[in-house]
């Protein structure tokens, strides 16, 4: 399941893509126009500076911007950072996990083309998709 975190996330990216592209947007505008709390917010956008999808400036004339355009975002890349792995099931989810019944699991295949099958949904949408 993907947590407000990332779908918040995902609302403060496409704000921001809807902005214009040269100036810093402050996060008091993005979070009255997203009806969301400017204190979780700031978490959000923290992880997202971080994670180095956005740009910061503190101070007058400070806020957030893109650092990339729209459509070289994919929405996977955004929810992986907010929210970590996608994976369904823990086997999957960690490379080094050891289940003992990796080898005679029936269900694994059916994991893995699953978990395939939502990375491939969300690296192959990007924000420029979502402004549509």
């Amino acid at each position: 399941m993907i947590s407000t975190r990332g779908r918040y996330a995902l609302r403060v990216m496409i704000d921001l893509a809807e902005q214009k592209k040269d100036s810093y947007i402050p996060l008091k505008d993005i979070a009255e126009r997203q009806g969301i709390s400017k204190k979780y917010l700031e978490i959000i956008v923290k992880s997202l500076v971080e994670g180095g999808m956005l740009a910061g400036v503190s101070g007058k004339g400070g806020g957030y911007q893109l650092c990339r355009k729209p459509k070289e975002y994919s929405v996977g890349e955004i929810l992986e950072l907010m929210e970590g792995t996608l994976s369904s099931v823990a086997c999957l989810e960690d490379p080094d996990y050891e289940c003992p019944r990796r080898e005679n699991c029936q269900t694994l295949p059916m994991w893995t083309e699953f978990d395939q099958m939502v990375h491939d949904f969300f690296y192959k949408k990007t924000l420029a998709d979502l402004l549509k």
